[in-house]
């Protein structure tokens, strides 16, 4: 398993070609990408913040929970912060599994978990001023499948 809280730029491809290489007993990886979205036409720039050890504990505890419910054979999640522009890779959860069903459920429950439970905040940066992102009701409520 693998985890980076980074302020360097990615690239999910690269990331993804080296991804649970060594793993014979490979079925399935999943991987999902995250980008900075522009709803309104008018965003410059998403500034993120997270406290250093914090967020590394927070995030290996999700990951550790997903590789023991489904049986990961590898786990990659990246996550960004600082200033990213709209169109930008903010994060990126990879799942390696036998089956492609326990990669997709994996994947599925870091993504759910990420969105509400790492310690991230976000602010958007307009022509107008900064704002500060708040929690989303859907984002909470996707946590009750799990």
């Amino acid at each position: 398993m693998r985890l980076s809280i980074q302020n360097t730029p990615f690239s999910p491809a690269a990331e993804l070609e080296g991804f649970a290489t060594g793993h014979r007993e490979t079925g399935a990886e999943v991987s999902f990408t995250g980008r900075v979205r522009d709803d309104t036409g008018a965003l410059q720039a998403l500034e993120i913040e997270h406290y250093p050890g914090m967020t590394e504990a927070a995030i290996s505890a999700i990951m550790a929970e997903a590789a023991t419910r489904w049986q990961l054979l590898d786990c990659l999640v990246i996550h960004r912060f600082g200033r990213l522009a709209p169109g930008a890779p903010i994060m990126m959860v990879a799942t390696a599994a036998r089956h492609r069903a326990e990669a997709f459920a994996a994947a599925e429950y870091l993504m759910d978990y990420l969105k509400s439970r790492a310690p991230f905040w976000k602010r958007e940066i307009t022509a107008e001023g900064a704002q500060w992102v708040g929690a989303k009701a859907s984002d909470e409520d996707a946590l009750t499948r799990w």
